[in-house]
């Protein structure tokens, strides 16, 4: 199995910035892509960020590009979502998942392996 362990989670007010980071532990794959999603009450979960293997690859939904970034580093197995600009509907939970890939470029937007999850939350 392969264990994720969010952190940087907290509270902060609109306009604001929050980390969050990721590390990957366990079971291994030879290339994976990994991601953030996130999930506010009483919505769907949504693919917000995800970077590829290679780390040439990048996909931002459309409600944050330009606010955050996603940078990775494979060596250390581990992802970091840099939010900035915060707004009160970027409040959620916030997931960092991994996916097996078969191209080092590649970005899935199904992900099978999830931690726990670590909240955000935005206030005025």
């Amino acid at each position: 199995q392969v264990q994720l362990v969010e952190s940087g989670g907290g509270l902060v007010q609109t306009g604001g910035s929050l980390r969050l980071s990721c590390a990957a532990s366990g079971r291994t794959f030879s290339a994976y892509a990994m991601g953030w999603l996130r999930q506010a009450p009483g919505k769907e979960r949504e693919l917000v960020a995800a970077i590829s293997w290679s780390g040439s690859t990048t996909y931002y939904s459309d409600s944050v590009k330009g606010r955050f970034t996603i940078s990775r580093d494979s060596a250390k197995n581990t992802v970091t979502l840099q939010m900035d600009s915060l707004k009160l509907e970027d409040t959620a939970s916030y997931y960092c998942a991994v996916q097996p890939v078969a191209f080092t470029n590649q970005i899935p937007r199904k992900y099978d392996y999830w931690g726990q999850g670590t909240q955000v939350t935005v206030s005025s």
